[in-house]
């Protein structure tokens, strides 16, 4: 790293200086190659998409049929912004470098002879069994269970030939058909709730699963050990009833009046079957775009990876404020394991310092009747022109003041609100990132306790790691953007399948069988964030006179130029801290020019939130994290 350091130095220090101009010339206007004041970033990315089929053969999925489902490339854009008809651009274009493989026959017999070793006899899940009661193709017996982190192990660090799993590779697997066949669902298992000791994954047959990836190399319960990039699927487990593909008689699964498609078991695609063979290639093809690309490996922000702040901060303190509604429990002692909720956010933010700290009020009357109205409908606060479901930002806004116990320490208080109610309350959500009411911008951060979410499984702990990561950035892997149609979608309806990305090893999830930022988050976070420095740097190179602090501005120039290398061969971690870099040359040309960085970043920011406001008043909030009863997250 020193040594990395170093070249990276002496190639700033000559690119500056080959740019210098010769003593007793006159100062030509500066051109730079990368810094652009006042615009937006300029990167671009050939992302290698590998997809491996295993047990299917070309005849069955036609490469061009698949094909014709995938985009050709993405530009990721804020998703909160969408809600008032704003479309943020972040600077980023992917363009897709596909790359199929149809797995051999010996890669085959090695693979499949692994699983089977992996399998051990199960019951039939309850979801099976409900599989069996429909006039399905077949009847499932005999069921297994396949520990999927060590299935996704095994791909990681077993490819075929020519395949590079440290670039985003997809497996579609289909054991159906052959001899060594087994029924049979993956679990992840010995990762319970932190503050309840509830196993999700070993107790419920709703987390049973049929696709898996996404783990770190570090990650502490099932790390690869090395950085891969793996997300497999397998249509010949289950079926399930994360994505409902057990329901081979009900178009509408989810009761909304609307026909949800979704990917049934391998062997519905046939004649008499749920679905036409020829549908196969085209179902994987949309289980690649709208599932594995624009959910897990290329996805955009929830809400502005920069932070409501003057400037992108060094130090973030997740200020927690818990409302304890529940008589006789210190909720924020019993349900909250600060270390956890610190490990595991600066995993995701590893250049920012996170801490936190805790402040204990009672749920008063107000409070509490804004809460009621929340969940009836009813606004505490009817003069505001908002609706109910800002009845706790509101009051919160208002009682701010008393929340901020940290001074001038950090450079960020991110707000957390923890609602603890009576037990004869039953909250029907667990939490939810709100934004500011106006622009999209991130505000403040709510979460639920109560003897029926306890009961449930949750504590706060995950709540609050899910939910600021919301606030930092993170989308869900089962809702996003699509770049090429210009669509925000949720699971339902024509994109209901996507709930598949929950199976993956992310604490944005519902599926509740970890508690860790995926391999994807981590990459999609560090894209994020060279995208903001670099935007920031232009914003604030736009406040600097011309022909001031040549010399900082040019050591700007340069490194982002090197940012822009390293985010294309894929290094997003140093593209990250060039880019970083590249932002603090800038901040010291405005300091030597006179100009001071955080009164130009707040003019900045209230100039494009005063053309970013929209008169009508909206709700978006299709992200609360819901325990909905008829959900998948709420199943047994």
């Amino acid at each position: 790293m020193r040594r990395s350091g170093a070249f990276i130095a002496l190639l700033v220090a000559a690119m500056v200086g080959a740019s210098a101009t010769p003593a007793g010339a006159a100062a030509p206007a500066y051109r730079y190659n990368f810094l652009a004041p006042g615009g937006q970033p300029r990167l671009t990315e050939t992302v290698p998409v590998n997809v491996v089929f295993v047990g299917y053969e070309p005849g069955q999925v036609g490469a061009g049929a698949f094909k014709g489902e995938l985009a050709k490339k993405y530009e990721p854009v804020v998703r909160s912004r969408l809600a008032y008809d704003v479309v943020e651009k972040l600077g980023i274009t992917y363009k897709y470098d596909y790359r199929l493989t149809y797995a051999d026959r010996a890669y085959e017999n090695k693979f499949f002879n692994q699983l089977g070793k992996l399998a051990k006899p199960a019951p039939l899940t309850e979801y099976q069994e409900a599989y069996n009661t429909q006039a399905g193709v077949l009847d499932v017996t005999a069921n297994h269970t396949i520990d999927a982190p060590s299935v996704e192990k095994y791909l990681a660090f077993h490819p075929p030939s020519g395949v590079d799993t440290r670039r985003n590779t997809v497996y579609f697997i289909n054991w159906h058909g052959r001899s060594d066949f087994k029924f049979h669902v993956y679990t992840k298992t010995g990762e319970p709730d932190p503050d309840t000791g509830y196993d999700f994954g070993a107790s419920r047959d709703s987390r049973k699963m049929i696709a898996w990836g996404g783990t770190t190399a570090d990650d502490e319960e099932t790390g690869l050990g090395a950085t891969r990039r793996v997300w497999f699927h397998d249509l010949s487990a289950g079926p399930e009833s994360w994505t409902e593909n057990y329901d081979v008689t009900n178009a509408d699964v989810d009761g909304d009046g609307e026909p949800d498609y979704r990917m049934p078991p391998i062997w519905e695609y046939a004649a008499g079957g749920y679905r036409t063979p020829a549908a196969l290639a085209g179902d994987l093809g949309k289980i690649t775009r709208y599932v594995a690309l624009n959910l897990l490996m290329t996805t955009s922000p929830l809400y502005p990876v920069e932070l409501p702040t003057t400037e992108p901060p060094r130090s973030i303190n997740i200020d927690a404020n818990t409302y304890e509604g529940w008589p006789g429990l210190d909720a924020s002692a019993r349900y909250v394991k600060p270390k956890l909720v610190v490990k595991e956010l600066s995993e995701l933010r590893w250049r920012n310092k996170i801490d936190y700290d805790n402040q204990d009020f009672a749920l008063d009357a107000k409070n509490r009747a804004c809460y009621d109205g929340f969940v009836s409908g009813e606004s505490c606060y009817p003069g505001s022109g908002l609706p109910s479901d800002a009845n706790l930002f509101l009051y919160n806004r208002d009682n701010l003041a008393r929340t901020k116990d940290d001074g001038n320490k950090v450079d960020y208080e991110l707000p957390v609100f923890n609602y603890v109610l009576p037990p004869d309350v039953d909250p029907p959500l667990l939490g939810f990132a709100d934004d500011d009411w106006q622009t999209g911008t991130q505000s403040y951060v709510f979460n639920f306790l109560s003897q029926s979410i306890v009961e449930s499984g949750y504590g706060l702990s995950t709540t609050t790691i899910h939910e600021v990561g919301h606030h930092l950035g993170m989308s869900h892997p089962h809702d996003g953007w699509d770049s090429e149609t210009g669509v925000d979608y949720a699971p339902t309806g024509p994109t209901f399948f996507a709930w598949a990305g929950d199976e993956n090893n992310s604490m944005m999830s519902y599926i509740d069988v970890n508690w860790d930022f995926s391999q994807f988050d981590r990459d999609n976070s560090n894209r994020f964030l060279t995208a903001a420095y670099w935007e920031a740097a232009n914003r604030l190179a736009a406040t600097i006179p011309n022909g001031r602090s040549r010399g900082d501005l040019a050591a700007a120039d340069a490194l982002l130029g090197l940012a822009k290398v390293a985010f294309a061969k894929h290094d997003y971690r140093a593209a990250y801290t060039l880019a970083e870099g590249g932002y603090n040359k800038v901040v010291a040309a405005a300091k030597k020019s006179g100009v001071d960085p955080s009164s130009a970043a707040r003019a900045m920011a209230a100039e494009a939130d005063a053309e970013r406001a929209k008169p009508d008043v909206k709700s978006p909030h299709e992200f609360i994290d819901t325990l909905d009863p008829q959900g998948p997250r709420a199943q047994p």
